[in-house]
């Protein structure tokens, strides 16, 4: 249902329904919200990367199991939509970049699931988007975070029409991060990933995802006092003195070499 692996700093999660083009149920929600954590908690992961097993990257929702929550309590409808709602929120907070590695369609929750990732990197020919207005649904959870990445006239466009677009055009709006050729996924990847465990600092990687997931709900004074706030933080950690050191010693900081600093 959900594999695991780790190559150095880079740990690899895949989703694993390919029968059901990895379609999202509560199981495997659940099984993903926890490995996140895990990986929010191990100082040894620098990078998550979200993929999926076989043509598809997700379809969403499980569909037959909303059609059993139909006849189900509104209390455990809530509690079902609650336990997805913690999934995109641990992806969009989680203190280590989070990479979609998108092989294949990505449709209604499964491209929520990608969008909110901090990097998307879609196959070309792979076609993305919210469907659920299409089958009477509502894409619910997926707009707090469209509309707070594409602004209300982007995210209109994409959730009332319920269309879907290939990955160059989810590139060209800002919904991903760019369109990859297949056969340069892999490689893709893994640049980026290299790039993000071995040229930033975990503790300013993790500083900086709070910083974006707490300004945009804040008033100008709020979000300058906020960001002052956060900025003297940065200053008194273990790898902005490494990293200033480094720099003005014309050497190279610690987590070039996959190093960590100890906060003193």
């Amino acid at each position: 249902m959900l594999q695991s692996s780790r190559s150095g700093p880079v740990l690899t999660l895949t989703l694993d329904r390919s029968d059901k083009r990895n379609a999202l149920d509560a199981a495997l929600v659940g099984a993903l919200t926890d490995a996140l954590r895990g990986a929010g908690a191990d100082p040894s992961v620098r990078v998550v990367v979200l993929t999926g097993a076989g043509r598809a990257f997700s379809a969403g929702a499980d569909l037959a199991a909303l059609e059993a929550l139909q006849t189900a309590s509104a209390e455990a409808n809530l509690a079902d939509s609650e336990h997805l709602a913690r999934l995109f929120e641990t992806i969009y907070t989680l203190p280590k970049p989070v990479v979609a590695r998108v092989n294949g369609h990505a449709i209604a929750g499964g491209c929520g699931l990608a969008a909110v990732c901090d990097f998307s990197l879609v196959a070309e020919g792979a076609k993305l988007g919210f469907t659920e207005t299409r089958i009477g649904f509502v894409p619910a959870i997926v707009s707090v975070f469209v509309v707070r990445k594409l602004g209300e006239a982007a995210a209109r466009d994409l959730l009332l029409r319920g269309h879907l677009v290939d990955a160059a055009e989810a590139a060209r709006i800002g919904l991903v991060t760019r369109a990859v050729a297949p056969d340069a996924l892999d490689a893709e990847t893994d640049a980026l990933c290299a790039e993000l465990a071995t040229e930033t600092s975990a503790s300013a990687v993790a500083l900086t995802k709070r910083l974006l997931a707490d300004v945009p709900s804040m008033g100008l004074a709020e979000g300058l006092s906020y960001a002052s706030r956060l900025n003297a933080l940065a200053r008194s950690t273990g790898d902005c003195r490494a990293g200033v050191a480094a720099f003005l010693g014309k050497t190279a900081p610690p987590w070039k070499a996959g190093g960590a600093v100890e906060d003193q």
